[in-house]
């Protein structure tokens, strides 16, 4: 199922970007083999495994990589993987025998791709970081945020997850993609800061031809625009309208029963401030939902599922009780099977590697010896 369904890749387990876009590759139908430390690493958020939604739909496997034995089981996976993935700081995977150098040579075809923050080299390569912080010096986070307040923090999907984990993906499919041309694989070095940078080309644009100010808050799509902004309404909740062009705006003012104008100042939006809050958003939704408007209501995690043309288009899946976004974009011949739950760490190690091609007395040999493992519920007697 999926478009990507021959192509293997190995996953070095970490937070953020990177199980992102592994978790977008064993959505297409990719054999994605996730290889987690042997003991949790204290890492991200403390929760049972089947909310760990960025984990879905691969196997663990349990490695101690510092074992001789570990790192050398590590090699025969790469060599049998179309491309790597890592997020790990600069130098890490060299210090344990998986640089690229050590992956190519095993593996001359394998994509290698390199996830972090500030990139593989300059002067903060070696720095410790978070989302929030390569967006800040990329000129974006400078420009997110209400007239008069400070920078607003994008959740990390700006930065972790679109400039992060998107890039990684698209730059690791389409050296997948060379390899296959020219039987050489490469490294893809993927930087949140350079993503999020690529993600505000229109915004560098603007600002040059003097059509973006670098105040916050009054621009046409930053809540400087009163036909571009979130409402509240009589119920407490909220809706939106984006009627940038004049003939939806015009649709617009129709449809709430205003006199069409094109002024986009404060009088405009305290006609439309007023106006919302005089009815609920139900009601707002009964008068402009699914016409030109460019009107939708703000839906909270719990509503989106539920949402008539999400569950039209199965946007939310169901997993084993946890609502969670189905797998994107939809492909018309190869399309995604449903999600699988996330992995307990190591609860794969067993069945991934035999289908690996890892022959079972060397996994049993393996699990002796101590350099993988498994849950306890699921150990069985060595053979």
């Amino acid at each position: 199922m999926g478009p990507l369904a021959d192509f293997r890749i190995v996953e070095f387990a970490g937070i953020g970007p990177a199980p992102m876009a592994s978790m977008l590759f064993a959505d297409l139908g990719a054999s994605v083999i996730r290889v987690d430390r042997l003991t949790p690493s204290g890492l991200g958020v403390d929760m049972p495994a089947r909310f760990a939604l960025l984990e879905r739909s691969r196997p663990s496997v349990a490695i101690d990589m510092k074992h001789p034995e570990g790192v050398a089981l590590a090699l025969d996976l790469i060599g049998k993987a179309d491309a790597l993935i890592e997020g790990f700081r600069p130098g890490t995977m060299e210090r344990l025998g998986l640089g690229p150098d050590a992956a190519l040579k095993r593996n001359p075809r394998l994509v290698y791709g390199r996830m972090t923050g500030w990139g593989q080299t300059g002067p903060l390569s070696q720095a410790a970081g978070h989302d929030l912080n390569y967006l800040a010096l990329t000129g974006a986070l400078a420009a997110i945020g209400r007239k008069g307040s400070k920078p607003t923090p994008p959740l990390n999907l700006a930065g972790d997850f679109g400039g992060g984990a998107l890039y990684l993906a698209f730059g690791v499919a389409c050296a997948m993609l060379e390899a296959q041309r020219s039987g050489r694989g490469q490294v893809v070095d993927a930087a949140m800061t350079e993503g999020a940078a690529s993600l505000m080309a229109m915004f560098y644009g603007l600002y040059a031809a003097g059509l973006h100010s670098l105040e916050r808050g009054s621009n046409l799509l930053d809540s400087g625009s009163a036909i571009y902004d979130t409402y509240e309404c009589a119920d407490g909740r909220f809706i939106s309208v984006a009627a940038i062009e004049l003939k939806f705006r015009k649709v617009l003012f129709e449809r709430l029963g205003l006199p069409y104008t094109a002024d986009d100042g404060p009088d405009v939006r305290a006609t439309l401030e007023k106006l919302f809050k005089t009815q609920s958003r139900d009601e707002w939704c009964s008068l402009l939902e699914g016409t030109d408007a460019c009107f939708a209501p703000v839906l909270t995690m719990e509503e989106a599922p539920h949402h008539p043309h999400n569950v039209a288009r199965g946007s939310f899946v169901d997993v084993g009780g946890v609502m969670q976004p189905g797998p994107a974009p939809r492909f018309s011949r190869t399309p995604s099977a449903v999600p699988t739950a996330p992995q307990a760490l190591g609860e794969g190690t067993r069945s991934a590697l035999g289908a690996w091609g890892i022959p079972n007395e060397r996994i049993v040999a393996l699990f002796a010896g101590g350099v993988v493992g498994e849950p306890a519920a699921q150990k069985v007697p060595a053979e």
